[in-house]
């Protein structure tokens, strides 16, 4: 068990390094490049310091384009807690998050995919962007065609997928590679299961929570069409 425990925690490690580099990488090519660029190989300034972590890590029930609400959270004003309760933008497919259907876009977020694809097949396949062969620019599949298989991107010869003998996404390997990018997104330097009010383990837990004990057939109907669409 030992053996065991600490051969997990380097793979962990292993990830946490990979994508601590990775997610920068990504957002620095993207197009509006972020101002100022994050340093690849420091943590400090990233997290709410910067306004494309900040933006990416903040709660949807904040709006962070909002000056006095962006300043305020940066503060740690009491009204504005970053807490585990709520879902962080980054989740989002576009980042865009709807009150009235709160479920809409949720764990179809670009860096989620591209974390995920890191993670599990290859930082390679990484990055060819979130949208697969079978998809719109939407996420959506097309008519006729099967949702896109991570399995199915170029992967190296001993990706941790086939390493596992993973033959389908799983709602705790969705939850594992959203806790990795929140880290890498975060500003925190070393591991720790909090960063000030945000609890990664209550953060885990959520989101399987929200995958396996669904509320109701149509919450189920959703959730099964969610992870088709992963898969």
């Amino acid at each position: 068990l030992p053996k065991l425990k600490r051969g997990t925690d380097s793979a962990c490690g292993d990830d946490t390094n990979m994508l601590k580099r990775s997610v920068v990488t990504w957002l620095n090519h993207q197009t509006p490049h972020p101002v100022p660029l994050i340093i690849v190989d420091e943590k400090q300034g990233r997290g709410l310091l910067h306004d494309v972590t900040g933006q990416l890590i903040c709660l949807v029930d904040y709006n962070w384009l909002d000056m006095s609400t962006r300043n305020a959270i940066r503060t740690f004003h009491p009204n504005y807690p970053v807490t585990a309760n709520m879902w962080p933008t980054f989740l989002y497919f576009e980042g865009q998050y709807s009150p009235q259907r709160p479920s809409a876009g949720l764990f179809k977020g670009e860096l989620l995919l591209r974390a995920f694809r890191c993670v599990f097949t290859s930082p390679s396949s990484a990055r060819e962007g979130p949208n697969g062969p079978g998809e719109d620019a939407s996420g959506q599949p097309h008519a006729g065609n099967r949702p896109h298989k991570p399995s199915r991107l170029p992967h190296t010869r001993c990706d941790v997928a086939g390493l596992l003998k993973m033959r389908s996404v799983q709602p705790r390997a969705i939850a594992y590679v959203a806790v990795q990018l929140r880290f890498a997104l975060s500003s925190s330097t070393s591991w720790d299961l909090k960063d000030d009010n945000f609890d990664y383990d209550t953060f885990y837990n959520n989101i399987v929570d929200w995958f396996e004990c669904p509320r109701s057939q149509a919450k189920t109907q959703a959730i099964e069409e969610l992870l088709l669409w992963w898969n």
